[in-house]
């Protein structure tokens, strides 16, 4: 299976479609929660995955995107091969 990280945050409905999603595919991922508090979080994110918005999912050190590329990828049946359980 593949390496599955998702940033995310509170009360983020993509977040939550986006875990969703990836529960019902079995995976196990890691979630890092970016506070409100650490400001300099969203930088990081930004240099890591080229975006400040919530969800990014990494998939093998790869950032594939936020809910909606997951979603894109899912509904092409090319998300399970990514993810390890095709």
């Amino acid at each position: 299976m593949a390496d599955i990280t998702m940033y995310t945050s509170d009360a983020c409905p993509f977040c939550i479609r986006a875990k969703r999603l990836l529960d019902t595919k079995g995976v196990d991922y890691d979630v890092v929660h970016l506070s409100l508090f650490d400001p300099d979080a969203r930088v990081r994110l930004a240099e890591l995955t080229g975006r400040y918005t919530v969800p990014q999912i990494i998939v093998d050190q790869q950032p594939i995107g936020g809910w909606d590329q997951l979603k894109a990828l899912n509904d092409a049946g090319q998300l399970d091969e990514l993810l390890g359980v095709a």
